[in-house]
């Protein structure tokens, strides 16, 4: 059989992505603050798209507040220009007759006219304040310490290789090699370093760490020599609670053994940590869930929310046919695709507001139990429910509660947080969520006497008392994602 290269005509069906709905899709999923970039990003960008003078995010623009018909659908097909323009006119109010020169007149122009002619103010940049890290309050040290040059730079090095724990991770002879310096000066400018504040710092590893600080907080005696020789042979055995070992090693007293293991465990093992961390991160939700008597209210946070519009005066240049705006077909072109783009950003918005609103109002009706009670009511549920009650796709769910907050009564929690696999109950009763089923193994482990802590299949038993049903493995794998050791690790022993 021959092959042969021919030319066919046929019809078929494929979804085709415009960049209008990849921008849809795109806002969709961010978060709160980076909606606002965004549209910051998008009026800078935009010359015919601005701000609604007004206060921003005001409650006459909230999309719950709307009426569910009055409420754009970006699967419409787009209008025509000229209907697109009747709409933007009937909604928003003409500001091409502003009084500029008065405007100007009133409002200062610029940051600095704000002041008043003796007002010293600082400025800005000196009103931001930042935690200082371990490597600046070191270098701040070592600049006191009045060291000689070559010293210095000896310790600058040292330092630039202390990570945020506070231990040193690099070989002494590869520092000293790179800069040319002899091995024992470098080590003497180490000690110097292990001598600052926080004590334990430069450390190479733990049983250095707390050694030197064991050297510091304990005078020469029985105590040092004790705790010096059980962290020197015996950190794996106390890393396991194993005292009775250490005792019959040490020779000791079960007890004298508690006395050691106390001091020891109020030593740092990484004296880094309280400079460490990032900077707290405050949440600002999305959404608010109110409840007015009997009923939950869902309310949009649109506070900072710029209102958009569509620029009058480049409507008016395209509108006018005696404009340079309107002969020319280039600039035309760019006006109108311009406006356009600024068209569909607002019903994109508009859209993810009302999807966002959409989702959180079911979720709260499905959750009402969670909202009433708290975490030990929360139902398992999954996108599909969602998205078959108010008609989307599973992932225009995903999308809409992805990076999303909601305030409660109960609390603020990511709206993904109320998506929960089930745990099967006993006697054919309704399915339990996980996060319910690991409140409850908290509260468990909570209470249970230090010196005997339940084991895993002990958990499973009480669990069991509470009709959940669940394996041992799966208790072990909630109590590893919720950061609670095994009970070797939680006993008590004095």
């Amino acid at each position: 059989m021959a092959l042969e290269l021919k030319q066919t005509v046929g019809l078929s069906q494929q979804l085709v992505i415009t960049p209008q709905l990849q921008q849809a899709i795109k806002l969709l999923q961010l978060g709160r603050l980076e909606l606002l970039e965004a549209v910051q990003k998008e009026l800078l960008e935009n010359p015919v798209l601005e701000e609604l003078p007004g206060e921003q995010g005001s409650d006459t623009d909230s999309m719950s507040d709307r009426p569910e018909e009055s409420r754009p659908e970006v699967g419409e097909s787009e209008q025509s220009l000229s209907e697109v323009r009747d709409a933007q006119d009937s909604t928003v109010r003409d500001t091409s007759s502003a009084e500029w020169e008065q405007y100007i007149g009133t409002y200062p122009s610029s940051a600095s006219g704000m002041r008043g002619s003796g007002d010293e103010l600082p400025t800005y940049e000196n009103t931001l304040t930042r935690k200082e890290d371990l490597q600046e309050h070191l270098l701040w040290q070592l600049r006191l310490s009045a060291l000689a040059r070559d010293r210095e730079e000896i310790g600058i090095e040292l330092i630039g290789n202390i990570n945020d724990d506070g231990y040193l991770r690099a070989e002494l002879p590869e520092i000293a090699e790179k800069g040319g310096w002899p091995v024992s000066t470098v080590e003497e400018v180490l000690k110097k370093i292990q001598a600052m504040d926080p004590l334990g710092v430069g450390a190479r590893d733990l049983t250095e760490c707390l050694l030197l600080q064991i050297t510091h907080y304990y005078q020469a005696g029985t105590d040092r020599q004790a705790l010096t020789d059980m962290v020197v042979d015996h950190l794996k055995l106390l890393e396991k609670r194993d005292y009775a070992t250490i005792a019959k090693l040490m020779k000791l007293p079960l007890r004298r053994v508690g006395q050691l293991v106390k001091m020891i465990s109020e030593l740092e093992p990484k004296p880094g940590r309280p400079y460490g961390g990032e900077t707290t991160q405050y949440i600002t939700p999305d959404v608010y869930v109110y409840k007015i008597g009997v009923d939950y209210v869902v309310v949009l946070n649109d506070e900072g929310l710029p209102r958009l519009q569509v620029s009058h005066f480049y409507k008016n240049l395209l509108s006018n046919s005696k404009t340079g705006v309107a002969r020319n077909e280039q600039t035309r072109e760019y006006v109108q695709d311009k406006l356009r783009s600024a068209i569909w950003l607002i019903k994109s918005i508009h859209q993810r507001q009302r999807t966002l609103y959409k989702v959180t109002k079911c979720i709260a009706k499905f959750q009402r139990e969670f909202l009433d009670k708290g975490v030990d009511y929360l139902k398992p549920m999954i996108l599909k429910d969602v998205a078959d009650e108010i008609g989307v796709h599973e992932s225009t769910v995903s999308r809409a509660t992805s990076n999303k907050y909601v305030h409660t009564h109960q609390g603020i929690f990511e709206l993904k947080y109320f998506f929960n696999s089930g745990v099967p109950a006993n006697d054919g009763a309704d399915a339990i969520a996980a996060e319910s089923v690991k409140n409850k193994l908290k509260q468990i482990i909570s209470a249970e006497n230090t010196k005997h802590p339940y084991s895993d299949q002990e958990i499973v038993e009480f669990l069991k008392q509470s009709n959940i049903n669940i394996a041992r493995r799966t208790v072990a794998k909630y109590r590893e994602m919720l950061g609670i050791l095994p009970s070797s690790r939680r006993k008590q022993v004095f």
